[in-house]
């Protein structure tokens, strides 16, 4: 068994995030996903609007989804060491440096391998930011 751990904060399900989903669940057996907490989704991106324990049931329904469980508040890598992935998924657009995560697992015992998606749906609102700027120019 492969397992493949994905994270995010997964605001407003689009089709960038099922693409991404998708798209890590194609490198192993199992896709676990990690859910960032309301917390961290605000020092990481911005304030949430729709909250963290909504946004998990959201992608615990997704069909290509195995498990899904909220991220730690203070150790963002306590929740990955519990999962003890083959592989973490990364989409493109996530602000992680590779070399500092890589570091990171092999000091907590892990052998975890990295893979940067690059996958990109090309839909006009696809990211949660512009769902939301959208919706303001509505308003």
């Amino acid at each position: 068994m492969t397992l493949v751990v994905a994270t995010g904060v997964f605001e407003l399900i689009h089709p960038g995030h099922i693409l991404f989903l998708a798209e890590a669940r194609k490198l192993g057996s199992k896709l676990a996903v990690i859910v960032a907490r309301d917390s961290t989704a605000y020092k990481r991106k911005r304030r949430s609007h729709v909250p963290e324990r909504q946004r998990l049931e959201m992608v615990k329904s997704l069909r290509m989804v195995d498990e899904a469980i909220l991220g730690d508040e203070n150790d963002m890598f306590k929740p990955i060491t519990a999962l003890k992935p083959d592989i973490l998924a990364l989409g493109f657009d996530q602000d992680f440096d590779e070399k500092e995560l890589t570091e990171e697992f092999k000091k907590r015992g892990l052998n975890t391998r990295i893979v940067r998606l690059n996958a990109v749906h090309a839909g006009e609102l696809s990211s949660s930011k512009k769902i939301i700027e959208h919706i303001r120019k509505k308003e």
